[in-house]
């Protein structure tokens, strides 16, 4: 059963679309978190439900991250999402550690990929549908600008800031 939910934030209001799982803290397996506005953000569908209590944990996790409390997310998220080559991808870019920054071609370098392959890696990042707790906001150009954030540039910058507090 696909349940969502809505919470403030720094960003706008976030969605969270999750699914029911046995094994997660709260009982719900993350499937996406969007901003108002994201480029291929999610949008509640027909058959959904809403629980605001399924997603508890997530939801106080969220709050102590943008409180300043929190540097790393432990959330269970649901399995299926993106291709063997986005969980590759998204996979890598898990492994930045809050506070920190890499670039798409660092990232491609981690991977194995070849320069070539860096335009592939970056569409991947941006279709992350995880925004925040998959820090995606972390990869940024080889010259140190902010660049394709599906959420926008300001709330990249946004939760640069906040890390580097």
């Amino acid at each position: 059963m696909t349940v969502y939910t809505t919470t403030d934030s720094p960003l706008g209001e976030l969605l969270l679309v999750g699914e029911e799982s046995a094994t997660a803290k709260g009982g719900t397996a993350l499937v996406s978190l969007s901003v108002p506005g994201q480029k291929g953000g999610a949008a509640v569908l027909d058959g959904w439900r809403r629980d605001d209590a399924a997603f508890d944990a997530i939801t106080a996790q969220l709050r102590s991250y943008f409180s300043g409390g929190l540097t790393h997310f432990d959330i269970e998220y649901a399995t299926g999402a993106g291709t063997d080559f986005q969980r590759k991808v998204w996979a890598a870019v898990d492994s930045v550690p809050y506070g920190t920054t890499t670039t798409y071609g660092r990232l491609a370098q981690q991977l194995g990929l070849s320069r070539a392959a860096v335009r592939a890696l970056g569409t991947a990042v941006g279709r992350n549908p995880l925004l925040v707790v998959r820090p995606c906001h972390r990869v940024i150009g080889a010259d140190g600008s902010l660049t394709g954030y599906a959420g926008g540039l300001e709330r990249k910058q946004l939760l640069l800031d906040l890390e580097a507090a």
